[in-house]
């Protein structure tokens, strides 16, 4: 589910406040292991879910040209349990672009509770699907972003 940030809680809201990409679902009873709390793999997805979304904000999920983003790195660090029943709402904004490649900054908010969960970096480098090999950050990509984060800087409520 995405909500708009002013139909979070207005601690989770604050939380993710100028991030433009935030994403907001519910912790599922598999996403738990033996030890009764979220496996770790679970968080990365998460993440992945809201790099997608993006993706799709930024209109590179569907760019026609086969050039697309390749994930070189990506970390999390940890910082609470989650655990079923909660809510996350995950954020991303992207922090860092170059010449072909950005990093992406994303944190994890449990909406039980009102706290980040965790936190990570993900590189991600512009790629030629069709010839196998980096290449530049298309303009558009680079315009939409530079579109997306300057309205998170003006406004914290963005979607």
């Amino acid at each position: 589910m995405n909500l708009p940030t002013d139909a979070l809680d207005p601690e989770v809201a604050q939380l993710v406040a100028g991030y433009p990409c935030v994403v907001t679902t519910l912790v599922a009873w598999g996403d738990m292991d033996a030890n009764r709390h979220v496996n770790n793999v679970v968080y990365l997805r998460y993440m992945e879910h809201a790099r997608l979304h993006y993706f799709g904000m930024i209109g590179w999920l569907d760019h026609g040209t086969g050039i697309g983003p390749i994930l070189a790195y990506t970390d999390c660090r940890f910082r609470r349990p989650l655990a079923y029943p909660d809510d996350v709402s995950i954020a991303t904004k992207i922090s860092e672009v170059g010449e072909d490649r950005f990093t992406m900054q994303t944190i994890i908010v449990s909406h039980k509770l009102k706290a980040i969960a965790a936190e990570g970096q993900q590189r991600l480098v512009s790629y030629d699907y069709l010839h196998h090999h980096k290449a530049p950050l298309p303009e558009v990509i680079r315009q939409r972003i530079s579109e997306i984060e300057g309205r998170a800087g003006q406004q914290s409520n963005s979607q």
